[in-house]
């Protein structure tokens, strides 16, 4: 019986609220047209054009935390040396209008392009700035006035070869990226006849048609050495991150670098001994092999998928490597793609798939994909950049704010609810009963609010979640965040409280013989409730401040979860300030645009639950 009065009793104050008064009850007293205090509010919030339209940037924002995740998945372990600092843009894969239906040759980078026309001309595009003072767009003179006929392009640097043999390399040229050997210039001068140029990772090779193979850069970092046996019998090398494997003229594959002893590269697969090989490619830490049966054999390292070897509808002609990604031209002109597809550097466009297109050349670079096809047209597809540019990680910004949004405005919401909680409680029990119990408990919200909040919440956080993991540590912030902000909650509580006690609803409650508890969270406070939603709204944007302030300070919830607050702590030095503006600039733009609309909305509804804001 108790349980059916209080359900009646909910549905019959949430129809008063929100449904308005019965039909009889209007119809008798229409002269008054009677609207329910949510009505009255809602028609004074709507009312203010500013209001509304914090509250549809503020929903927009939140609709974007709360699906984007789900589009924009975080891998927290996600950083990739090759896409650091990456500015915004989709440019990555835009070949020059000027170079379009003409481009003879394509040497994909990391981030960037580099090509050659039909006559010879240079043209690049992505981003090409390596260092401040190192772009690679800043083509030498010497190189625009040869007519070149190869080009490479490594992880800093390009290296190109003109139609005498001359080799030129610009970009970083600090670690030895352009300093020929002696026998390199030897053969240079002689007029050498190359057939294979290629470049990586601070190291550049060369392999010449009399089977002879010349590496040069950074002998610090690369295995840059060859062993002399295999001079004058090498047909092609395939460059790694950091080592090579060479073709040899006899059909086998082999490590001829210094350090093949325990290296993954060196042993090759088992079933591929006695076949002959006819093609090789790598990517950073892996190699592939084609034997001349259309087999491909897959050894290295393979953490991201290189080992997973399709079934091809025709026999393989072609193969080539990517970072993490093999590709292969089939020989009824099809291309299939296998590996990591992170950036859709494996998503094949339909017209290659289908054999409709008639494929020239394959130019495979780190994250990116051209088909030159026979009528001079490119097909493109992989990675085109980054709308909001990377980190210092080479991790994409726009995921990381989406999912940052979410855990600072979880959080937020999270305190507020725990505040509103212990504030609604206390301030409650000693605005209605007084006495020693409201001494008491506002004796405590000034201990509480007298505490200097910031420095007390740091030590609490570097003290305690100092042995906590990061999503033990953002709960820590959650209950750090309520437990310290609950006393401005508890005196607006006790306040109204202690002026409705007064009216003569409570009096008829107390006659009735209804329990004090009842007449305060039941009759009371749905009477303070609209100033309640205006004080959690404000609380809102204040306790998701005040974790972006923590996490700022380091004191916050730890990378690589991201927050709001941790992401503008990356930029907290003058070089990301000038250099890397997008770093900073996109987390303050709409950590800002947030709260000042969540300010916005709290104002609107102090004004709409004020009767003396507008003329009644």
């Amino acid at each position: 019986m108790a349980s059916n009065k209080k359900g009646f009793f909910l549905v019959r104050w949430f129809k008063r609220m929100f449904m308005g008064p019965d039909k009889e009850v209007v119809d008798i007293m229409q002269e008054e047209q009677l609207q329910t205090p949510f009505k009255t509010m809602m028609k004074k919030f709507l009312k203010k054009k500013t209001v509304v339209f914090a509250l549809s940037m503020f929903l927009l924002i939140f609709a974007f935390v709360l699906i984007g995740p789900r589009y924009w998945v975080l891998d927290l372990s996600e950083q990739d040396s090759t896409l650091t600092n990456l500015p915004p843009g989709y440019n990555m894969m835009s070949i020059p209008k000027e170079a379009r239906g003409k481009i003879a040759d394509i040497a994909p980078g990391g981030t960037y392009g580099i090509g050659i026309d039909t006559n010879g001309y240079v043209h690049t595009w992505g981003t090409t700035r390596i260092t401040e003072k190192i772009d690679l767009a800043d083509i030498p003179d010497e190189v625009r006035e040869a007519k070149l006929v190869k080009l490479a392009a490594g992880a800093d640097h390009v290296v190109a070869m003109d139609e005498n043999g001359q080799l030129y390399v610009w970009g970083n040229t600090r670690l030895q990226q352009g300093n020929f050997t002696s026998d390199m210039k030897k053969e240079m001068q002689k007029g050498w006849k190359v057939i294979q140029l290629e470049a990586s990772n601070q190291f550049s090779a060369v392999v010449t048609e009399e089977g002879n193979l010349y590496l040069w850069g950074n002998k610090n970092q690369n295995d840059i050495n060859v062993t002399k046996k295999y001079q004058g019998k090498i047909a092609k090398v395939a460059l790694t991150a950091n080592h090579y494997v060479s073709l040899l003229t006899d059909g086998t594959v082999a490590y001829t670098g210094s350090k093949g002893k325990g290296n993954p590269l060196a042993t090759t697969p088992k079933d591929m001994k006695g076949k002959t090989i006819v093609d090789i490619a790598a990517t950073s830490s892996a190699v592939a092999a084609l034997s001349d049966e259309g087999q491909v054999f897959v050894w290295g390292n393979t953490v991201r998928g290189e080992n997973l070897i399709p079934e091809f509808a025709s026999p393989v002609k072609k193969i080539y490597g990517g970072r993490y990604h093999f590709t292969a031209l089939l020989e009824d002109g099809s291309v299939v793609s296998w590996g990591n597809n992170k950036y859709n550097q494996t998503a094949v466009p339909a017209v290659l798939t289908n054999g409709d297109a008639k494929v020239s050349e394959l130019y495979v670079g780190n994250h990116q994909n051209y088909a030159l096809l026979e009528d001079g047209t490119v097909e493109t597809w992989g990675l085109k950049g980054f709308l909001l540019g990377t980190d210092d990680l080479g991790r994409d910004m726009l995921t990381r704010i989406v999912n940052g949004g979410a855990v600072t405005m979880t959080v937020g919401a999270i305190s507020v609810i725990i505040s509103t909680i212990i504030g609604v409680l206390l301030g409650g029990l000693a605005g209605y009963f007084g006495g020693k119990i409201d001494i008491f408990i506002m004796r405590i919200a000034e201990i509480v609010g007298g505490l200097p909040f910031i420095p007390f919440a740091m030590i609490l956080s570097a003290v305690i979640g100092s042995r906590l993991d990061s999503n033990q540590k953002m709960y820590l912030i959650m209950v750090v965040l309520g437990v310290l902000s609950w006393t401005g909650t508890c005196r607006l509580v006790r306040a109204q409280i202690l002026a409705q006690r007064e009216m003569e609803y409570v009096t008829a409650a107390k006659a009735m013989g209804i329990k004090e508890t009842t007449i305060v969270f039941r009759h009371i406070l749905p009477n303070v409730f609209s100033l309640l939603l205006v004080n959690m709204t404000l609380a809102f944007a204040t306790c998701m401040l005040t974790e972006s302030t923590l996490s700022y300070l380091g004191f916050g919830i730890p990378l690589p979860q991201p927050t709001w607050g941790n992401l503008l702590d990356g930029a907290n030095n003058s070089v990301v300030i000038q250099q890397y503006w997008w770093r900073w600039v996109f987390p303050a733009a709409i950590f800002g645009m947030c709260t000042i609309c969540i300010n916005m909305i709290g104002d609107g509804l102090r004004d709409a639950v004020d009767p003396k804001s507008n003329e009644r």
